[in-house]
């Protein structure tokens, strides 16, 4: 990032100006689809005009992301090491931490949440298994780096899948009773893998 570019995004106007629009994008989740909503909606709502909505973001996507998936990893990080060991403690930290972060969009987007999570699951996904990838790789020494990148994706999928389908399903249980249910069949996948390291060639 250039100095010009470091400099824009501190600007007091640009933060004060970015903070607007995604207020403004906030409240209109609260009572339109996320389909439904158009750039005029957010910049009629932010009093600014196009242009300088266009001067923040490319589209209501990239708003979106920079709303609520952008700030996913630090999200993580306020609840788990990022040198914790791959635990059943700190998987069902991960497994709180999911729950904790659909519910907040679910409160912030009362309308129709199950519009908004599809558009930011990719991201979400992505970040999470780069976050577990750091965890399964730490003190996984011998283990196949292939092995080590499966094993963060199918846990990064499955967590966010279990939390995701509870939220979606009423959150009927608590993120404890979830946990406790779901550990027991995570915990196996772990077990093999650290009983069973790859060489590497």
């Amino acid at each position: 990032m250039s100095d010009f570019q470091s400099s824009k995004r501190t600007d007091p106007r640009v933060v004060r100006t970015r903070q607007f629009i995604q207020d403004a994008f906030t409240e209109l989740l609260r009572h339109k689809d996320f389909h439904q909503i158009t750039i005029s909606d957010i910049t009629s709502k932010a009093t600014i005009n196009r242009a300088t909505f266009y001067a923040h973001y490319q589209d209501k996507y990239e708003l979106l992301d920079a709303l609520w998936a952008d700030g996913f990893t630090s999200f993580l990080l306020q609840r788990i090491r990022p040198d914790a060991p791959l635990t059943e403690e700190t998987i069902r930290q991960l497994i709180h931490a999911l729950c904790d972060y659909h519910q907040t969009l679910n409160n912030k987007c009362m309308k129709n949440y199950t519009s908004v999570a599809p558009v930011v699951e990719k991201n979400i996904k992505q970040q999470l298994e780069s976050f577990i990838t750091q965890l399964v790789t730490h003190g996984a020494n011998g283990q196949d780096p292939a092995l080590l990148k499966s094993a963060a994706t199918s846990m990064s999928w499955s967590i966010y899948g279990v939390t995701y389908q509870w939220n979606l399903d009423g959150r009927t249980e608590s993120p404890e009773q979830l946990a406790a249910r779901i550990l027991p069949i995570m915990m196996n996948g772990v077990s093999a893998l650290n009983s069973n390291p790859q060489p590497v060639c």
